[in-house]
């Protein structure tokens, strides 16, 4: 609801001595600990990789509250992960800003990846959707190569897709397990990062999802920390050698979010679930973050009216301090 400012007109004539601001509030106004939904969750778990639309309850991406301003009118975005969590808010978000989106992910999750094309195209917006598997190393030189012939440019590379299993300490991770976490967290993002930089202009932006696990660790996720924390690394390199080029790099690292990536974590159970996000590190807010409530952090990252001056920074999205 409009907030009333105004005491100009007749119907604000009897009241003109009343507090301002005594409407209802809005979901701005809101005490942030209370404005979505917060544990006890329904208890559930889901094979990976998760669908979104199959989580009790369903996340919120949409941002009724926020208010675009065409930040990114006429550009074209890649964002990997982007069916589902977080990479959906953020492909929607970018949408609604005016840019096209390509959004890769993989095979199973072509019911999420579905919804997401029909909402962006629903704005006006082109979406291309690219299925595959981000282990290959081939994948990320399609993903691009995709873009590029789906929209003619790309001028934002956003790397969110990740792959998270819980182990109760680090003997039990396995081989194969710490290959497929690398792979897809780490050396996708250079594979993308490489694949990309040379055809994006100047004033283009390459942003990555990072995590609170990659400032602080965590137990029971050594190998999805380490891989966190190569790319907070790399997002401070890339910054330094894409600079010549005139593409920005930056990370934002959420806390908890609701989103199918821990709902799909074998080694976290239905119960876990039940509390997620209830106490995380040294938030308070005593609930997770929901999609919508992390994208804004990416449009920033991406609009050159909001950050044309800022590269290299890893930004804590946490509930509290980091």
């Amino acid at each position: 609801m409009k907030r009333t400012t105004s005491s100009k007109s007749p119907g604000n004539a009897a009241g003109a001595g009343k507090k301002r601001g005594s409407t209802k509030k809005s979901g701005l106004q809101e005490h942030p600990k209370k404005r979505y939904a917060s544990p006890p969750f329904p208890a559930q778990s889901q094979q990976p990789p998760g669908i979104e639309a199959e989580m009790k309850p369903l996340p919120k991406w949409r941002g009724e509250a926020y208010k675009p301003a065409g930040k990114l009118e006429g550009r074209a975005a890649l964002i990997t992960g982007g069916d589902s969590g977080i990479g959906r808010a953020v492909a929607y978000f970018f949408a609604r800003e005016g840019a096209d989106v390509a959004i890769a992910c993989l095979p199973e999750e072509k019911r999420d990846a579905a919804l997401v094309r029909k909402e962006i195209e629903a704005l006006g917006r082109r979406c291309e959707v690219i299925f595959g598997d981000l282990q290959d190393a081939a994948h990320s030189e399609e993903c691009v190569q995709r873009t590029l012939e789906a929209f003619g440019r790309l001028d934002v590379l956003v790397h969110n897709a990740a792959w998270q299993n819980r182990k109760d300490d680090v003997t039990e991770v396995s081989e194969r397990e710490l290959d497929r976490t690398m792979k897809v967290n780490v050396y996708a993002y250079i594979r993308l990062a490489r694949a990309a930089a040379p055809h994006m202009e100047p004033g283009s932006s390459i942003i990555a999802t990072g995590s609170v696990v990659g400032l602080e660790g965590s137990a029971r996720l050594a190998d999805y920390s380490a891989t966190k924390g190569a790319i907070h690394a790399l997002t401070r390199t890339l910054a330094d050698e894409l600079m010549d080029r005139g593409i920005r790099v930056n990370c934002v690292a959420p806390g908890p979010v609701w989103t199918p990536l821990n709902i799909s974590d074998t080694g976290f159970s239905a119960e876990e679930v039940r509390e997620f996000g209830r106490k995380t590190g040294k938030s308070d807010m005593e609930r997770p973050a929901q999609p919508e409530e992390v994208a804004p952090a990416f449009v920033f990252f991406a609009s050159n009216a909001d950050s044309s001056y800022i590269t290299g920074v890893v930004l804590p999205v946490t509930g509290g301090p980091a």
